[in-house]
């Protein structure tokens, strides 16, 4: 099965889902963690145009494994996330109730 991460660009198809005769190209937000079919996942994209730009949020039910994807994200490590602090939250900051 495809392993799906936010930012990744993918293309769904007829492959993916009956319901996609014509095919769209979407980025990935997040892979859904609802109770599905074997194979099967809800995704939350957002559609693109021809020029690569987000037209609509989507929630998809897809197979992965007939999905296209044509550029997967870099993966960033963690810690060294750009546009802010460290958003992790450790076993310390959980129980004193502080992010």
């Amino acid at each position: 099965m495809t392993t799906l991460r936010a930012g990744d660009l993918i293309e769904v198809t007829r492959a993916a889902s009956v319901q996609f005769v014509k095919p769209i190209r979407c980025r990935v937000i997040r892979v859904l963690d609802w109770i599905t079919y074997d194979g099967w996942c809800w995704l939350d994209v957002y559609q693109l145009d021809d020029k690569g730009e987000a037209v609509a949020r989507r929630s998809i039910f897809v197979r992965p494994a007939g999905l296209v994807v044509h550029r997967r994200t870099a993966t960033v490590p963690v810690g060294r996330q750009r546009g802010g602090p460290d958003r992790t939250c450790g076993p310390e900051q959980a129980q004193s109730g502080q992010r």
